[in-house]
């Protein structure tokens, strides 16, 4: 996963992309949510690789590993 995601302060304001473009996770993380095939992200963007989805997919699941707290504010 590490050599497929990258962060960079300038590229995409600084969210995590596949490596070697400007596509972010979120966007992949997106799609597949809202319930388009791995299949159908791939024709959607064709210089990806099967591998570069499940990246986005471990790298999702890593983060959601922390602690997480809801606070009102204000």
């Amino acid at each position: 996963m590490e050599s497929r995601i990258n962060i960079h302060p300038d590229i995409c304001n600084g969210k995590p992309i596949i490596a070697n473009t400007r596509i972010p996770v979120q966007t992949i993380m997106e799609f597949l949510g809202a319930g388009d095939s791995i299949e159908e992200v791939l024709e959607e963007y064709p210089s990806l690789k099967r591998e570069d989805i499940y990246a986005c997919i471990q790298f999702a699941a890593k983060l959601m590993a922390n602690h997480y707290e809801v606070r009102k504010i204000a």
